[in-house]
């Protein structure tokens, strides 16, 4: 079997079925990027101004109105935070593995689908190239007969083979803007979600080493307590 003659056969379909594998591509992209705008929207918060109220809440012993105010609230930071005041009752430790969980547990859905615009915009333009040979060599072929017809049908040929180069940019550029922006606003979110998690530590452990008992010091017998010990010892002498 002729593999060079199977490629060339192969080529007469030309660029067209690569537009519109591009097409399909490109609807993919732009509905990852639609899921993740919309998922993303509201996942973030201030978190000076949350820290704030938290630091007052631990102060005043409000913790439980801060919990059922922000119960239902989408930021990732704030229910980071929520997740380990649930736990402060069992120690600081039971908080931050609590908290290290959901944070974990955000960053997965978060990174939901990402990879494929990462994959379309490092690839697309490649299967944008290969519809162009396609599309050239078939041009090729076709100059074989030498007639206007035939010579105006490369032309065409070759107009369609350039398409799909622009088209997989075209399709690619896009995907890789939007997968370095939402990778961006997940590191964001993140170090949020962190900011909000080292803050409710400190205030766990600030908590716990308030309801800790001073230490006993050992008080220095007054010069009276010396004095009456000093005439109640016995003599030694005879």
């Amino acid at each position: 079997m002729d593999l060079s003659k199977a490629f060339v056969d192969f080529a007469q379909l030309g660029a067209n079925w690569v537009l519109w594998l591009l097409i399909g591509l490109s609807v993919i992209s732009i509905g990852v990027m639609i899921d993740r705008f919309l998922w993303f929207r509201g996942r973030d918060t201030d978190t000076d101004r949350f820290n704030r109220e938290l630091r007052g809440a631990f102060e005043r012993g409000e913790i439980e109105r801060v919990q059922a105010k922000y119960k239902e609230d989408p930021a990732i930071p704030v229910q980071v935070a929520l997740r380990g005041l649930a736990e402060r009752t069992h120690g600081a430790e039971a908080a931050a593995e609590a908290m290290h969980g959901e944070r974990a547990r955000w960053r997965r859905t978060a990174d939901r689908n990402l990879i494929i615009l990462g994959t379309l915009g490092n690839n697309v333009p490649f299967v944008g190239l290969f519809g162009t040979v396609l599309g050239v060599m078939s041009a090729f072929v076709e100059l074989k007969a030498n007639t206007p017809a035939a010579q105006e049908k490369t032309l065409d040929l070759i107009a369609e083979a350039l398409a799909a180069t622009a088209f997989g940019l075209l399709v690619a550029i896009p995907a890789v803007v939007a997968f370095n922006y939402f990778t961006r606003r997940l590191r964001v979110v993140m170090a949020g979600a962190d900011e909000c998690a080292h803050q409710v530590l400190s205030l766990v452990h600030a908590a716990a080493e308030a309801k800790q008992p001073p230490p006993a010091t050992k008080q220095e017998p007054t010069k009276s307590e010396t004095k009456s010990e000093t005439k109640k010892a016995p003599d030694g002498g005879e």
